[in-house]
């Protein structure tokens, strides 16, 4: 998405991480945040987490399962919103910096080439259950769970729409 314009020049490639990684500048002792995650459905509740996951350091990098990889762990039904707009409506989102696809099941490769100083999930994930914790914290790095907002899921949203 090489469009002329500030939203479009926040979303990569996954074969487009080197070109992300120019972009940030960690020489003036920046903390990057990464995170990961469908949003399927963007709703408050992810806006608070990555808002919070933003003030836990200076760049927040959010990489987004491609449809094909939603599809792999959601099922065939999903997503209900593309790859392309989910990634617009992040890159909206003024305390993202970076949006970044990943086709893979798990960020692993992603956080392993990024290599954040703060990796972030949200409240259904405990430190060891998150991946690529291990690898964040051998380098140094710290791993952080964001409690959710009650009443707030895409799945909720999805089967409200359903039995309507």
């Amino acid at each position: 998405m090489n469009f002329n314009s500030t939203l479009y020049s926040k979303i990569f490639q996954y074969n487009e991480t080197a070109e992300l990684l120019s972009k940030i500048d960690k020489k003036i002792n920046s903390k990057l945040v990464f995170t990961n995650g469908c949003f399927d459905i963007l709703h408050s509740g992810h806006a608070d987490y990555l808002s919070k996951a933003r003030d836990l350091g200076d760049i927040l990098v959010v990489g987004l399962n491609s449809d094909q990889s939603v599809q792999r762990i959601k099922g065939k039904l999903r997503p209900i919103v593309s790859e392309r707009n989910r990634a617009i409506l992040l890159a909206a989102m003024s305390f993202v910096d970076f949006v970044i696809f990943f086709n893979e099941d798990t960020p692993f490769e992603l956080i392993q080439t990024i290599k954040p100083d703060i990796l972030v999930k949200g409240g259904d994930y405990s430190i060891d259950t998150i991946v690529g914790a291990d690898l964040v914290k051998s380098m140094g790095g710290e791993v952080s769970v964001i409690p959710f907002l009650d009443g707030f899921s895409s799945t909720d949203i999805i089967n409200k729409i359903k039995n309507q």
